[in-house]
């Protein structure tokens, strides 16, 4: 018996396409030929920041067993398959798959992968490993699509992982809205809520399994376990017939994507990043309603922006003062001409808040009303018993913030594939997978 892992990437494009569908096909087709799946599709996302990422910038790898005999049959229909549901020769799509065959990952390449999901990777590298390892790969294109393809293979997904189920439509529906019921979504997610995530943004009722673009996904369902992703698709209702439909494992909801900077110093474009230090100044508000601030420390400054859409968190940025201690997540833009380098907020913890004062005028010691001011330095005077004080002076009270020390995380309608959301704190993995489910895919 062999053990193969089979990783490919950039398939897709704005015009449609989806490497996930490519894998539900590959997973029937390789089921029929009698392989064993030692893991569900591994759905493995990668760095969000980087400029040339395909649309959802996910790559995939399906890990199997099978008999020797089967080895380059199976590579033909790899192969085969994703050049026929590619969107070969639309710019910027440039698909990969590589085949490593044994039942380890060589640390390298599990280190390649990291690297990929949290910051910048080159294809130099990746073939430099490809050759290292005996990997047999095959590019299009610039061959870009072979990074991902290698990193999905190196992803193990052994920390912390989630669950989705892609239910996909038939060619029929494509470029159509998509006709899911939103009552049935609604009552999914208030049944499952435990043990899924991001199903509706709380906020606008607005239903987020189903996405907008021209690819053959119906929807999407998140969740903690194989099982309560199975069962939430079953109580989603369609007006549209699903083709196909499949469980993947997945680092959606992990964060694996950011990395701590030392310092701000340390910070650098198209990297995500966590990194403390102290607000320098109040928020500014810019066109379309984004609130902006500079986080300092001893090691320099950066701006962070909280843009519109992401709803709770640019309410608490906007509340924010100079010298409150807060700690933020997010994706680095580079400068251009009109702006600095900027931290493109996912999350804000807030670590201690400073005192916001405010002056009031002194109380009559007499009536005890508040005294008003008689002019510049000529004291205060009360109007109600005629009392006048040459000596009385402002007195510094301290305002409710109106926020409290806490994790604030954008509304899920902004929330990025690998963003952890507030559900699932306290809720994260460890360790390999288990035994699989017998029903985790459309037969």
């Amino acid at each position: 018996m062999a053990t193969i892992h089979i990783g490919f990437d950039d398939t897709d494009s704005p015009a449609g396409g989806c490497t996930t569908y490519i894998a539900a096909l590959l997973v029937e087709k390789l089921q029929k030929m009698g392989v064993i799946f030692k893991d569900y599709p591994n759905l493995v996302r990668l760095n969000p920041n980087v400029p040339w990422k395909t649309r959802g910038n996910g790559a995939l790898c399906l890990r199997i067993e099978c008999n020797t005999d089967l080895v380059e049959e199976i590579f033909d229909i790899v192969t085969d398959t994703v050049e026929k549901n590619s969107q070969l020769g639309v710019k910027n799509t440039d698909p990969g798959v590589v085949f490593l065959r044994g039942d380890t990952i060589p640390r390298e390449i599990r280190i390649f992968a990291r690297e990929t999901i949290q910051s910048i990777v080159t294809l130099k590298h990746a073939l430099k490993l490809l050759r290292r390892f005996g990997a047999e790969a095959l590019g299009y294109g610039s061959r870009d699509g072979l990074i991902g393809s290698l990193a999905a293979v190196g992803e193990t997904l052994e920390g912390d992982h989630t669950f989705e189920v892609i239910a996909y439509r038939t060619p029929k529906y494509l470029g159509t809205f998509r006709q899911v019921d939103p009552t049935s979504v609604r009552e999914m997610d208030k049944k499952m809520r435990a043990l899924t995530f991001n199903n509706v943004d709380p906020e606008r009722r607005r239903v987020l399994i189903t996405p907008r673009g021209p690819d053959p996904i119906l929807y999407g369902i998140r969740g903690e376990t194989p099982e309560a992703v199975v069962k939430a698709h079953e109580m989603i209702e369609s007006s549209e017939p699903v083709e196909r439909w499949a469980v993947f494992r997945t680092n959606h909801g992990t964060d694996a994507h950011l990395k701590r900077a030392k310092d701000i110093k340390e910070i650098k474009p198209y990297k995500p990043v966590i990194a403390r230090g102290f607000v320098a100044s109040a928020p500014r508000l810019v066109p379309k309603r984004h609130r902006i601030f500079s986080l300092k420390d001893e090691s320099g400054e950066i701006d962070c922006a909280a843009y519109e859409p992401t709803g709770t968190l640019r309410k608490i940025a906007r509340n924010l003062i100079a010298s409150d201690q807060v700690e933020v997540c997010g994706g680095v833009r580079p400068a251009s001409k009109d702006n600095p380098i900027t931290v493109n907020l996912e999350k804000i913890r807030i670590l201690k808040l400073a005192p916001k004062l405010k002056l009031l005028n002194p109380e009559c010691p007499k009536c005890g009303k508040r005294m008003k001011s008689k002019g510049a330095k000529q004291g205060f005077k009360c109007w109600s018993c005629g009392f006048n004080s040459s000596v009385s002076k402002k007195i510094a009270v301290e305002e409710e913030r109106g926020i409290r020390p806490g994790l604030y995380i954008a509304s899920p309608r902004s929330q990025r594939h690998l963003t952890k959301p507030t559900i699932r704190y306290g809720k994260e993995k460890t360790g390999k997978l288990g035994r699989m489910i017998d029903y985790w895919h459309s037969l």
